[in-house]
């Protein structure tokens, strides 16, 4: 398969070529698009071939659920079984935005897409490039982030052909991306909303919309063996090639701390690299050291978080250190990220 490479700017995001991407989903092809959040790997939701293909491509397990993109609101009602009120209260108040659902699926929604469970997780993105894609393929298309399964997720179009060239029809190179982490999911089938996975959108800005709202705690949990009912809950993800370990203490214990395993590793000569903050970042000894934005500026963490894993990848580092980040806010959503990618290697000075 030749992979094609379609620019589409977002202030432009109807082109003549929208519709020929569309007919490419319409016939059960896959087609990878920008998102607010990350890139997509878009495929026909209702056609159980197009799921099979989107988990054959990446290498992703069947039983990790897909998200399913719409972009209109109304198009929500032929997904699900019932739309409940704190659903209706969600969608007023988040969509279009980075922000997933799970509600109980229609028959409509075969099971192939949504990992043989009874549920469906719906967003609606506010990216004006996927909402013309989703139109364009038929109103429904379902996307993970577009790359292998357990690889970074791709923030910039060129890590999605790194991974992709070849296993999909074509890729819409949309620019970078402004978010960076994937969205919030938030389980509205039991008593109480439950987060699965955090994200842009923060527990308190879902509480300040519903009231109480809990956290899965199986989310920080590398040993769990629940069945994931939305994707990342279970399997390693976002992991760079070279051994990542989080250090979490006093900003002197930390520098410390990693300046004497960054001498250990290059004693062994193993190429090193460091992930840091902007305020930090002068007094690492890595071989490469990379600037996550400010100490206090999460937001700036999340947007690079990817392209860093990507990028030490690029240069064949082989042993990455990080430090801790806040987890208030989007930095939850950071540190879940951290978390998986290091497999939960996480030293506590």
């Amino acid at each position: 398969m030749i992979t094609r490479i379609v620019r589409i700017e977002e202030k432009n995001p109807n082109p003549p070529e929208m519709k020929e991407l569309g007919e490419i989903i319409k016939r059960g092809g896959l087609v990878a698009f920008p998102t607010e959040t990350v890139y997509g790997l878009g495929g026909d939701a209702l056609n159980p071939e197009s799921s099979k293909k989107i988990y054959a491509a990446k290498g992703r397990p069947s039983d990790n659920p897909l998200i399913v993109h719409i972009a209109r609101e109304e198009d929500l009602d032929a997904l699900v079984s019932e739309i409940p009120e704190n659903a209706k209260l969600l969608s007023d108040a988040f969509w279009p935005g980075p922000l997933t659902m799970i509600l109980k699926k229609s028959p409509l929604v075969p099971t192939e897409t949504t990992g043989g469970l009874d549920t469906v997780a719906v967003r609606f993105p506010s990216h004006r490039t996927a909402q013309e894609l989703i139109k364009a393929g038929g109103g429904y298309i379902a996307a993970p982030s577009a790359n292998l399964s357990g690889k970074p997720s791709p923030t910039l179009a060129k890590y999605v052909l790194e991974d992709l060239d070849g296993r999909v029809d074509a890729i819409i190179d949309g620019g970078d991306i402004p978010i960076g982490l994937e969205s919030t999911i938030v389980d509205l089938t039991g008593d109480v909303p439950m987060i699965l996975r955090p994200g842009y959108i923060t527990k308190k800005m879902l509480e300040s919309v519903l009231g109480e709202v809990k956290t899965d705690p199986t989310i920080l949990d590398a040993n769990s063996k629940e069945r994931p009912k939305a994707p990342g809950m279970r399997y390693r993800h976002y992991a760079p090639k070279g051994e990542l370990t989080i250090v979490e203490g006093s900003r002197e214990d930390v520098i410390d701390y990693i300046n004497r395993a960054l001498s250990d590793a290059g004693e062994a000569d193993l190429k090193t690299g460091v992930i840091a903050t902007n305020e930090t970042a002068a007094f690492y000894c890595a071989d490469i050291v990379k600037k996550a934005g400010n100490r206090n500026a999460p937001e700036e963490t999340a947007a690079s978080l990817y392209r860093i894993l990507r990028e030490f990848d690029d240069e064949n580092v082989e042993v990455i250190y990080s430090e801790s980040f806040q987890e208030d806010g989007i930095g939850d959503a950071v540190m879940n990220r951290l978390l998986k990618a290091a497999g939960h290697k996480k030293i506590v000075l």
